[in-house]
């Protein structure tokens, strides 16, 4: 997903103007393009600390952002996996409804 610099404030900046500007100018502008790490370990890393916190709301669009990113649906499942006995199983399982959804999956 090619970082598209007007995120932020078309998502947020209608409600929180300095939010939409911070999060275009510095996370997304300046953070996410860091050379220490690649998009794809910032996304490893995001999307770890997205279902350890059970921030499912911000996690489809970082579980898209990953796929981009070259992490493949099984790396994504595993990684979930991973976590179920780190952050806790209901993270886990919710984690895995998310990625479903993003995928396209139906729900057994």
């Amino acid at each position: 997903m090619p970082h598209d610099p007007h995120y932020g404030q078309r998502s947020l900046g209608d409600l929180a103007p300095k939010l939409g500007e911070l999060t275009d100018q510095v996370l997304f502008g300046d953070i996410w393009q860091r050379p220490e790490l690649s998009p794809r370990e910032r996304s490893l890393i995001t999307v770890s600390a997205l279902v350890a916190l059970n921030r499912i709301e911000q996690l489809p669009f970082h579980l898209r952002r990953a796929r981009d990113n070259g992490i493949d649906r099984d790396t994504l499942a595993e990684l979930i996996t991973h976590l179920a006995f780190y952050a806790g199983w209901p993270c886990a399982v919710s984690a895995v409804s998310v990625l479903r959804a993003v995928e396209g999956e139906p729900t057994p």
